[in-house]
């Protein structure tokens, strides 16, 4: 195996989590538009009941991940990064397979139960950055991370999209081998970062469970407005895997083609948005302003979306949509300014937590409505519904959002035994 001490073996090993977080990404990318029509297929086209699927498995996975992610963290520590790295790899590799001859709809829960199990490797992967990188360093490497994500989203769906018009099995098979052949090179590149004398020496259960990091925020009443808007962003942002494919086929008529060709315009406007408006936005208009004008965008897009009579109509709000993405950075800059640097990694780590939250409980309401509103009993026939919801959590975003971003830095204040406590 190579040294990872040496520069050539860390900047190889490097470019090895880049990928395989991208290929994660892109795997799963690739199901998106396709995943809810095969669900149709198996319900015998019953769109209703397909709304139902698509809930259950969206709160199946995100509940999996939000409590699988700290168990693979910590197995990492007791045995090392790599074996859990590779593991995650040849495990999605199989469940992809298994989920492309999958015949009934229990065995493609099974299937998708499978990989949200191995799919919970990011935290191994930024454990492994920290382990390789300098400290100075490190926020490069971790924005690598960023990048795999935004490339992920914005080409798994287009080729999934493509690949799902020639047949809807096809994507699945294209994720598993891209995971196989991820683990096959990490197999012959990845070295160890984390040595023996570093690890922990047991497993223990009572420092894995996902509430933890909850419950820290607790510690923190001055970020807790900040977090709420953290929660009610990322809750509103499930709409679109929850509902937007079974929606667009519903209202527009949109393939899988179609729907991989607006995602991938959706991904491409966003990181647009981060690399380039972010950074003025913010400097001319500050964090809390840029925050208020993103929430403002957000709710003016999913109010297009949710009353558009027609797909033209729809992509009319794709450009307004995408300032959206000025609220999440600078939400994060105003809570980082809130506490010390002794617990900024502590406190990222908690909204995290709040984001998978949010993946549990937005899959359930946002199918809930819409197979309530295209249904025989809808008080009124508004498919767009889950979007007008999503718009009105924005807003209620804003509200809080208002109250608590505050530009100051809340200071510690000591108790009487001496402890520092936030104020």
């Amino acid at each position: 195996m190579t040294d990872i001490a040496a520069p050539g073996a860390r900047k190889a090993a490097l470019v090895f989590i880049f990928v395989t977080v991208l290929i994660d990404i892109l795997a799963f990318g690739l199901i998106i538009p396709v995943l809810p029509h095969l669900l149709m297929q198996f319900v015998g086209n019953d769109m209703v009941r397909a709304v139902h699927w698509v809930g259950v498995f969206g709160v199946l996975f995100a509940a999996i991940q939000f409590f699988c992610s700290p168990v693979q963290g910590a197995l990492s520590d007791r045995f090392g990064r790599r074996p859990v790295i590779l593991l995650s790899c040849l495990g999605l590799g199989v469940d992809f397979i298994f989920m492309a001859v999958a015949q009934s709809l229990p065995w493609l829960l099974v299937g998708r139960v499978v990989s949200a199990m191995f799919s919970a490797s990011f935290t191994t992967a930024n454990a492994y950055i920290a382990d390789v990188t300098e400290p100075s360093k490190r926020a490069q490497a971790f924005g690598m991370i960023g990048a795999a994500f935004g490339l992920g989203f914005i080409i798994g769906p287009a080729i999934g999209g493509e690949l799902g018009a020639i047949d809807i099995r096809l994507p699945f098979w294209f994720a598993a081998g891209l995971a196989l052949l991820n683990f096959a090179y990490g197999l012959f590149v990845l070295p160890e970062s984390h040595p023996k004398e570093r690890r922990t020496t047991r497993f223990d259960w009572g420092h894995v469970h996902p509430w933890g990091s909850v419950k820290l925020l607790g510690r923190y009443p001055a970020i807790w407005g900040l977090a709420a808007v953290v929660f009610l962003i990322n809750l509103a942002h499930y709409v679109y895997p929850s509902v937007f494919v079974l929606f667009a086929d519903y209202s527009f008529g949109w393939n899988s083609q179609a729907v991989g060709r607006v995602l991938a315009v959706v991904g491409v406007l966003s990181v647009l948005v981060n690399v380039v408006v972010v950074k003025r936005a913010v400097a001319k208009f500050g964090e809390r302003r840029s925050l208020l004008i993103g929430l403002g965008c957000g709710v003016v897009g999913f109010t297009i979306y949710g009353f558009a009579p027609t797909g033209t109509w729809f992509l009319s709000g794709l450009p307004i949509m995408a300032l959206w993405a000025l609220a999440m950075p600078s939400t994060q800059a105003l809570v980082s300014r809130q506490v010390g640097p002794e617990v900024q990694g502590r406190i990222q780590g908690a909204l995290t937590s709040l984001a998978s939250l949010a993946g549990i409980i937005g899959p359930a309401l946002y199918t809930l409505v819409f197979g309530l509103f295209i249904s025989d009993h809808a008080p009124a026939h508004l498919p767009g519904a889950p979007f007008l919801l999503a718009g009105m959590l924005l807003a209620a975003s804003g509200v809080v959002a208002w109250r608590y971003a505050r530009l100051e830095v809340r200071q510690p204040r000591e108790t009487a035994s001496g402890v520092s406590v936030p104020e």
